[in-house]
């Protein structure tokens, strides 16, 4: 593999950079904020999804995995490596799955879902592994509480993104990123 095979197209640095720049301002505008991390915020999933969507998964993941690293940075919720990794890299990084699902019909709307199962995968075994002692206080079993949990801030924002995808606007607004980009 030659050298130009393996680097990321500056016009690809530069779409992803913008995303994880904006991801980042809207990630701070909460509408839940959960106490062991996790929040509902202003469609900050679906701009790191984006970069997948336009440039495929291995931009839209890397793109996602340093969000993540940039999450950790900005709002630190820690208490083992092995939790940060889980949480952060490869929870956000999950995200660029998106990627794969590029040049389908929908591609957005099914890489965006594929990208949120994802975080929600690597929130839940995270759950398990390392909050799992909290389920006691709430009378549930562990993966029950794990998924709840999660699910209490991942699913309102992943169901308010679907929603924000299906305006006509927002479509056209897609529609010329991707021709732009």
């Amino acid at each position: 593999m030659n050298q130009t095979q393996t680097r990321i197209p500056a016009k690809q640095l530069v779409f992803s950079a913008a995303a994880i720049a904006l991801a980042s301002i809207t990630s701070m505008i909460k509408f839940a904020n959960l106490p062991m991390g996790g929040s509902v915020t202003l469609f900050s999933m679906l701009l790191i999804a984006l970069p997948g969507y336009l440039y495929g998964p291995r931009t839209g993941i890397m793109a996602a995995a340093a969000y993540g690293v940039l999450q950790f940075i900005l709002e630190p919720v820690f208490f083992t490596i092995p939790q940060v990794i889980i949480d952060y890299p490869l929870g956000f990084g999950a995200l660029g799955l998106s990627g794969f699902f590029r040049n389908q019909k929908h591609g957005l709307v099914t890489g965006y879902f594929a990208g949120v199962l994802g975080r929600y995968f690597f929130a839940f075994w995270s759950g398990i592994i390392f909050f799992g002692s909290y389920a006691a206080d709430y009378h549930m079993t562990v993966p029950v509480y794990s998924l709840f949990y999660n699910g209490t801030y991942i699913i309102p924002e992943a169901i308010l993104t679907v929603l924000l995808l299906s305006l006509p606007p927002v479509k056209h607004a897609i529609a010329r990123i991707r021709q732009f980009a």
